[in-house]
């Protein structure tokens, strides 16, 4: 067995496990994050989607995230994965620090994780583009890591919605040309939602009292570790797909 059919056997596992049945620390989480979300004031849940915007039309529209990274062509997917995997473990030590250093501050610096944490992983997402071979100045290259990001933090409906998109990227992108209409277009309150059910439980753990800086770190790395299966995945997909067109 070669590499790629090894690789296309794996992002097979990887769509089942997408679609398996939550479980236990996935309930749970959904189910706490349901309950403080119904007790946070609108104004709150207002800033929470205004940051979310914020960073997110900064990913879309600005030049902070794009890599100076040269954009690598890789002819072997093997050696793009390599790539990929060396960029990972440089993002999650950097998400793991960050989440221990504001894990330990208190909510104070917890208030300050939530935009940074975001940062981090779309830096991250930039950065593995290129390793793939990628170009993230162009804008179809932005949407797409903005549909990997939220294929990692989704629930299963919009999930369905997001893999399927990527399956079809290479007709899909054609559409996204320029950015005139994406962003009035985006469902922002869903969006940022999903993404806080996600990862509620973990980085509620962070605010504790005298475990904040373990819960941080532990939070910020599987959060990483989650964001890293899909993206690398999402990946391999359209390079298997293009290679075997």
């Amino acid at each position: 067995m070669n590499y790629e059919q090894k690789v296309r056997i794996e992002v097979a596992n990887w769509e089942r496990q997408l679609f398996k049945s939550p479980g236990w620390l996935e309930k749970t989480s959904k189910t706490i994050g349901t309950k403080i979300n119904d007790i946070i004031p609108a104004k709150m849940h207002n800033v929470i989607t205004t940051t979310v915007k914020s960073i997110v039309r900064t990913a879309l529209f600005g030049a902070e995230y794009t890599p100076q990274s040269s954009v690598l062509q890789f002819d072997k997917l093997e050696l793009a994965d390599l790539e990929a995997q060396r960029v990972f473990s440089l993002y999650q030590k950097i998400a793991v620090a960050e989440g221990a250093g504001t894990g330990a501050g208190g909510l104070l610096l917890n208030a300050v994780d939530f935009p940074a944490l975001i940062a981090i992983k779309m830096k991250f997402l930039f950065e593995l583009a290129h390793r793939y071979g990628y170009d993230t100045n162009e804008f179809s290259e932005r949407v797409f890591v903005l549909k990997v990001f939220q294929l990692a933090f989704s629930g299963p409906e919009q999930r369905a919605k997001l893999l399927n998109s990527i399956k079809h990227w290479d007709t899909e992108k054609n559409q996204y040309y320029s950015d005139s209409q994406y962003a009035n277009n985006l469902d922002w309150e869903t969006f940022q939602k999903e993404y806080r059910d996600a990862i509620d439980f973990r980085k509620i753990l962070q605010m504790l009292p005298g475990i904040g800086a373990i819960a941080g770190a532990w939070a910020n790395y599987t959060i990483l570790d989650e964001l890293n299966e899909s993206a690398m995945n999402a990946y391999r997909l359209r390079r298997l797909t293009e290679t075997s067109e």
